[in-house]
């Protein structure tokens, strides 16, 4: 149990830290950089593990939303989107639950579950999160079409990202 919550504080720092630090900066240059970001702490709430109460999931997306948002200027969009994300976490586990079930004490990894698996639950997780945030920062549907390409773009950069997480590190927990 001890592993489990180290491993977790470690990813919530490294991913903050790598968002804020590292990821910030990135610019695409252009007249599309605006809509080419590369956001990957969704990754936490995404990798906690199974058995973790709903509620403490949304606790740890607020701590995680607004610790971005400290650091971004931007008041509460990415907490909302941690948030929204940790929320309907278990709808979307529920969704693309195997046959048997989920054993219960393992993190959704594409070690624990099979590489289909895991692509299928972090792209919608990843994309869902993407569609809110963007809706949030625009605070309007009348920018739809910039809403839904920036939510493209980026979901495509940042799902190579955590492929190449999943697939270098290969984390159990």
């Amino acid at each position: 149990m001890n592993s489990i919550v180290t491993t977790n504080i470690v990813r919530f720092i490294v991913f903050v830290l790598l968002q804020v630090l590292v990821f910030k900066g990135i610019s695409f240059g252009g007249e599309w950089s605006g809509y080419f970001n590369l956001i990957v702490y969704p990754i936490f709430i995404i990798l906690l593990p199974l058995r973790l109460p709903h509620f403490l999931i949304v606790i740890l997306g607020f701590v995680l939303g607004i610790s971005i948002d400290l650091f971004y200027d931007s008041l509460g969009v990415h907490a909302s989107a941690c948030v929204f994300l940790a929320f309907i976490r278990p709808v979307i586990l529920a969704v693309l639950a195997p046959q048997g079930g989920y054993n219960m004490s393992f993190s959704p990894t594409k070690a624990r579950f099979g590489n289909t698996w895991f692509l299928i639950y972090s792209s919608a997780m990843l994309f869902l999160h993407l569609f809110f945030y963007f809706s949030v920062e625009a605070f309007t549907f009348y920018h739809i079409g910039q809403i839904f390409l920036k939510t493209l773009f980026t979901f495509f950069i940042s799902m190579i990202f955590i492929i190449v997480y999943q697939f270098s590190l290969n984390p159990l927990d």
